[in-house]
C-alpha cells in the first residue's frame, strides 16, 4: 500500500489494556494526539481520571466479559499489562488475562493484537545486561518472567494476528524518536529506552506489516 493510500485510510478503533500503568499512559496520549478512537479497560475509574480523550470501560483485564464488552465493536488491541516485581509469589495475573483476552479477541472477530513483554522473555533472556542478567532478573523478576513466557506462548499459539515488542530497560526520560528493533540478538547486550519511545513503537505496528508474527526487541 502506498503513502498516500496509507494516510487515507481510517485508522483502527483500538482498546488499550495496562493504560494507567507508566507506558499505557504515553500509549494512551499518543494514540488520542495521532486520532484514534481508544477505549481503555481499567479496574479503577479513579487512576483512569487523567487518561484525556479515552473511552472508559471499568473492569478486570481477566474477565472475558468486561473485556468482551471493551472490545466489542474495535479493530485492534494494545496489551501494555504489568505486574509488579515479585521475589517470592508465583505470577499469573499476565498469562490468565491474556488467554481471556485471546478468547474474547476470537468471539468478537478482533484479529490484531501488540503485546509488551520485556527483554529477558523468551530467546531474549540474558540479553539485559550485567546487573540485570545476574541481580535484577534473577532476585526480583524470576516469576514475573516466567508468566511472561507464559504470556508469549499463549498468544504465539493463537490464530490472532500478532507482534510481541520486548523492550529493553525502560527509562521516564523523554523520548528521542530513534528506536532500534531486532530479532537477531547475538552480541547484543543490555541497553534502555524511553516510555515514550516504546508507545511511539507500538501505535506504529497497528499500520504496519513489518514486526507482524515476530518478538522484536526495541532500545534507544
Amino acid at each position: 500500500m502506498s503513502t498516500s493510500e496509507n494516510q487515507l485510510s481510517p485508522l483502527p478503533e483500538i482498546v488499550i489494556l495496562g493504560a494507567t500503568g507508566p507506558t499505557g499512559r504515553h500509549i494512551v496520549a499518543q494514540a488520542v494526539s495521532r486520532g484514534y478512537d481508544v477505549t481503555v479497560l481499567v479496574r479503577s475509574p479513579e487512576k483512569a481520571k487523567y487518561l484525556k480523550g479515552a473511552n472508559l470501560v471499568v473492569g478486570d483485564a481477566r474477565d472475558e466479559n468486561a473485556l468482551r464488552k471493551a472490545l466489542r465493536g474495535r479493530d485492534a488491541v494494545i496489551s501494555a499489562l504489568g505486574t509488579p516485581a515479585s521475589p517470592f509469589r508465583d505470577v499469573t495475573l499476565l498469562s490468565t488475562a491474556t488467554r481471556a483476552l485471546v478468547k474474547a479477541m476470537e468471539d468478537e472477530h478482533i484479529a490484531r493484537l501488540v503485546a509488551i513483554t520485556g527483554v529477558g522473555a523468551g530467546d531474549s533472556r540474558g540479553h539485559g545486561g550485567a546487573l540485570f542478567n545476574h541481580i535484577i532478573f534473577p532476585i526480583l523478576l524470576r516469576k514475573v518472567y516466567a508468566d511472561k513466557n507464559r504470556q508469549e506462548d499463549v498468544i504465539r499459539a493463537s490464530g490472532l494476528d500478532w507482534t510481541i515488542v520486548r523492550s529493553t530497560i525502560l527509562s521516564n526520560k523523554s523520548g528521542t524518536g530513534a528506536v532500534r528493533a531486532m530479532t537477531d540478538l547475538k552480541g547484543f547486550r543490555g541497553g534502555s529506552i524511553a516510555r515514550e519511545d516504546v508507545a511511539r513503537f507500538v501505535l506504529d505496528q497497528l499500520t504496519s506489516d513489518e514486526w507482524r508474527q515476530k518478538s522484536p526487541l526495541i532500545t534507544a
